[in-house]
């Protein structure tokens, strides 16, 4: 994750520079994905990127022209920095998955443990990004529980990224009545994010 102190200052620019590059990205040529630290950049640049831009998008669409006054409230910030944290280790899990999965299914690539070796060291990393350290335990445990149980051969195809956007409409500090009417907006504007990541994960990827 970007390593700065939250403010609505940086919210705001950061939300400018996402939507900016999304506008001309269809021009900058992009380079394959074609061993596993091309693999385990993209995992971790595009779970930062989908759980940036759904959660900051979701907090300016509730809260309107109150969205910059609520980024100088010290208690509201740890509450967006703590569902930051916990909907991008989620995010993480599950384009961990997906990737491997597509490459098992379409591209014959059958080192399915990498994909456990990718995710930690994407995990450890974090810490110096302050990752609470506590999550980071937490999250080795419920990758290796999913891990256990996965079928790498329908995973990819099989509603993959369910589980963070679950995972935004938990933890985005919004109340709970606002949440349960923005339900189905807000699961789908994840898995639109998502559908764009796919996309050009499909495209790029040459194992």
């Amino acid at each position: 994750m970007a390593k700065y102190k939250l403010t609505w200052k940086d919210l705001s620019w950061n939300d400018f520079k996402i939507y900016l590059f999304a506008l001309f990205k269809a021009f900058i040529p992009k380079t394959k994905i074609s061993n596993l630290d091309d693999l385990e950049n993209f995992i971790q640049s595009k779970s930062a990127w989908v759980t940036q831009v759904t959660l900051y998008g979701y907090l300016k669409t509730r809260m309107g022209t109150r969205y910059v006054l609520h980024f100088e409230n010290d208690k509201f910030m740890d509450s967006v920095n703590q569902a930051k944290w916990n909907i991008y280790s989620v995010a993480l899990q599950d384009l961990t998955f997906f990737t491997f999965s597509y490459l098992k299914v379409n591209l014959n690539y059958h080192e399915t443990d990498k994909a456990k070796e990718i995710f930690f060291k994407i995990l450890d990393d974090e810490t110096s990004n302050k990752m609470p350290l506590d999550l980071i335990e937490e999250t080795k445990q419920n990758f290796n529980e999913r891990f256990k149980n996965i079928n790498w051969e329908n995973y990819c195809n099989d509603l993959p990224f369910n589980p963070s956007a679950l995972s935004l409409f938990k933890w985005a500090p919004i109340a709970d009545e606002l949440k349960t009417l923005d339900r189905k907006i807000v699961l789908n504007s994840m898995i639109l994010k998502w559908d764009i990541v796919k996309k050009e994960f499909t495209e790029r990827v040459k194992f």
